[in-house]
């Protein structure tokens, strides 16, 4: 028998039980998945930041932390986690970012805006650009990232996509480096960021960068908050450098209602909804995972310490 613990929050433990406990017999595991086990008898730990579990040592023959969570920034650099600790990388989520991230480049693109929010008897016709002379840049092209460049190169707009390492695609133009930021800045009619947030992304849109951008640009961030620098965003607004951010994360969440991003009229706040874990497809990620551990072969999505991601 295979031991499980559910350290995700009470309230998860409905939405979770009958999906994970259908991917494991899907995967022919016998497991016994709690939410309250000695920490001695744990073999595997399906886990969220925001849940009680935050001190690991316990644990002793636990052989993996499994996160819910695609984000791993708030465990990651837990001292008394020593064990391999997995990210959710699953279909559903992928999905769910592509839609959000098409939608609201089209939304900007087509300016929609313009029409939905003007209804007031001015017939104004502005005939927006084709998508392929519209350029979108995508910082971040790890799994969400790339769906999301490729969905939109497939709708016909030149999309280049920046990481720290080197990428490949046969639709999306692909940059590395800090001379390949730059460029993929200078290029980005709109911009859309899905890094992860690690010391090195902290404020990568700052005053200099946003400098960078062509006047009039869109930003759309559902990655993190702090890949933001919130004070120099708003100037750029102000001055018209950024032409409108649609923002889906904050560095405070929930947004506190005095933040002012709520009343400035170039700013869209969307409450964190871009991308949710979906408890049946993240179910079946994780009954791979113990499939794979017990097995004794690799585990998806592992996360690597150095690089926090």
């Amino acid at each position: 028998m295979i031991n499980v613990l559910f350290a995700a929050r009470e309230e998860r433990w409905p939405t979770y039980e009958a999906t994970l406990k259908a991917a494991f017999r899907d995967k022919g595991l016998s497991v016994d998945l709690r939410r309250d086990f000695a920490p001695g008898d744990v073999d595997y730990i399906v886990y969220a930041p925001n849940g009680d579990v935050q001190d690991f040592t316990p644990y002793t023959r636990c052989k993996a932390v499994l996160n819910i969570w695609a984000g791993v920034e708030a465990i990651v650099g837990n001292a008394t986690l020593t064990m391999p600790l997995t990210r959710m990388v699953d279909h559903g989520l992928t999905q769910s970012m592509t839609e959000w991230v098409v939608g609201h480049t089209l939304r900007h693109h087509l300016g929609m805006d313009r029409q939905i929010l003007n209804q007031d008897g001015t017939w104004d016709p502005v005939i927006p650009p084709l998508a392929g002379d519209r350029r979108v840049t995508v910082l971040g092209v790890g799994k969400l990232g790339m769906a999301c460049g490729r969905a939109l190169a497939q709708l016909g707009f030149p999309v280049t996509g920046w990481s720290r390492t080197q990428k490949q695609d046969d639709l999306v133009h692909c940059l590395s480096g800090e001379a390949g930021l730059r460029q993929a800045l200078a290029t980005a009619d709109i911009l859309v960021l899905l890094l992860p947030k690690t010391p090195d992304t902290e404020n990568v849109i700052n005053a200099e960068t946003l400098a960078l951008m062509p006047k009039g640009a869109i930003i759309i961030n559902p990655g993190r908050g702090p890949l933001i620098d919130d004070g120099a965003l708003l100037a750029a607004l102000d001055t018209g450098q950024i032409a409108h951010a649609t923002l889906d994360v904050f560095r405070v969440e929930p947004l506190p209602g005095d933040h002012p991003f709520w009343s400035h009229p170039k700013v869209t706040v969307t409450p964190h909804i871009a991308a949710e874990t979906r408890p049946k497809t993240a179910s079946e990620v994780i009954a791979e995972n113990v499939r794979r551990g017990e097995a004794g072969e690799p585990l998806l999505y592992l996360v690597d310490p150095e690089t926090g991601y």
